[in-house]
């Protein structure tokens, strides 16, 4: 345990950014199963909509590393396009 003050101002606010990206995380692959799960097109284009979003936010907040976002944007799109 650290015994000085910035150090354990460092523990809590790494603690609060944990559960913060684990939020955004889980957020996402809940909407990138619904994605994957889609049955019309119509139903994929909202979902996919709903993943570009939180996966831009999660990119900003450093969540993901921003390619990494884009990489996963892309594939999503590519998959949403295939729903027929």
């Amino acid at each position: 345990m650290p015994q000085h003050k910035s150090p354990k101002k460092r523990m809590r606010q790494d603690k609060k950014r944990a559960l913060r990206n684990k939020a955004a995380r889980s957020e996402l692959r809940s909407a990138v199963k619904k994605l994957r799960q889609a049955g019309s097109s119509e139903e994929a284009t909202k979902a996919l909509s709903r993943c570009t979003s939180l996966l831009d936010k999660a990119a900003k907040k450093s969540v993901f590393h921003k390619k990494t976002a884009g990489r996963t944007k892309s594939r999503l799109a590519k998959a949403a396009r295939k729903v027929s």
